[in-house]
């Protein structure tokens, strides 16, 4: 459940982005935005990820995976994953401090980024190709 919440947040956080985006720094929009982004990085995804990190440790810890090189492979797509999520921490301060450099492309464009290393894991997880 941690995993799939904090995934959930990887996929929404940046979409919230897209749309606050347009809307005008200062207005209610923007503000209702910035409560939604917080809540959703402060409430959901970040116990999602403690948790989520944790578990996979033990799990890997219990299952002696970190001898295998696919799990190493996968470690580091999830610390990319970690990476990323820290990121959108910094592009939320942004929007709390109506400072937002950023279009609305580049949020389209990171949107993608969390999809692209689920796949990648996923096949990582299924296949163990080494």
């Amino acid at each position: 459940m941690a995993v799939i919440s904090w995934m959930a947040g990887l996929f929404y956080l940046p979409r919230l982005m897209v749309y606050h985006v347009q809307a005008e720094p200062g207005s209610d929009k923007s503000e209702t935005f910035k409560i939604m982004e917080r809540r959703l990085y402060k409430a959901i995804m970040n116990p999602a990820m403690v948790v989520a990190w944790i578990c996979g440790l033990v799990i890997a810890v219990e299952w002696d995976y970190f001898r295998d090189g696919w799990f190493h492979a996968k470690l580091l797509f999830v610390i990319l994953l970690t990476i990323f999520h820290f990121m959108l921490g910094k592009r939320l301060k942004e929007f709390a401090a109506d400072r937002n450099k950023h279009s609305e492309r580049y949020f389209r464009m990171i949107n993608e980024i969390p999809t692209l290393i689920m796949v990648v894991v996923v096949i990582l997880v299924i296949l163990r190709p080494f």
